[in-house]
């Protein structure tokens, strides 16, 4: 994955600085994230397994969509940046649903804003560079999954889904 400049930014989500995603993440420089959930017409989630290629969680069942904010930018553009590279997507409305501060892993420490929104029939079109394959579930059975098999799940999306849910999560709601 290739390097990019990020805004480095303090609990206040006030940019501090600007550091390479390499040192950003060498050194645990907080910074910001975006997710997407998107949805079918039956309300069934699109979630990503992530290629076995990746350096984080490789072959881990992952929300629609996450990008790192670059420098400068906005988390809905960085939304709609993500959604165009990740699912080959344009022109989907999204809502904000809230905006968390969360530790994604060792030396990744994030502020980001979630998103939903609707395919309204668009087919994606993912890159396999970064996605293996992509598949809907049922709300319902994203809850029992990730209950009986957890470790298939990248650990920011099990804390992602149980504060979506209203369950108890390791984040901190802003």
């Amino acid at each position: 994955m290739a390097d990019e400049l990020l805004d480095v930014v303090n609990d206040n989500d006030e940019v501090t600085g600007q550091e390479m995603r390499s040192v950003v993440h060498q050194q645990g420089l907080q910074h910001r994230g975006v997710h997407v959930f998107l949805f079918n017409e039956q309300g069934e989630m699109l979630i990503q397994k992530r290629s076995a290629d990746r350096a984080n969680s490789p072959s881990l069942l992952d929300c629609s969509v996450s990008e790192h904010v670059k420098a400068g930018e906005s988390y809905l553009e960085a939304a709609m940046r993500g959604l165009k590279e990740e699912m080959g997507v344009e022109g989907v409305e999204v809502t904000l649903r809230g905006k968390i501060q969360m530790e994604y892993g060792f030396n990744d420490n994030e502020i980001s804003e979630i998103y939903e929104g609707s395919l309204n029939g668009l087919s994606v079109q993912f890159d396999p560079g970064e996605i293996a394959e992509v598949n809907f579930m049922s709300l319902d059975d994203i809850r029992t999954s990730i209950i009986r098999d957890k470790e298939q799940y990248c650990y920011w999306f099990i804390e992602l889904m149980n504060w979506y849910f209203g369950q108890p999560a390791r984040l901190k709601a802003l």
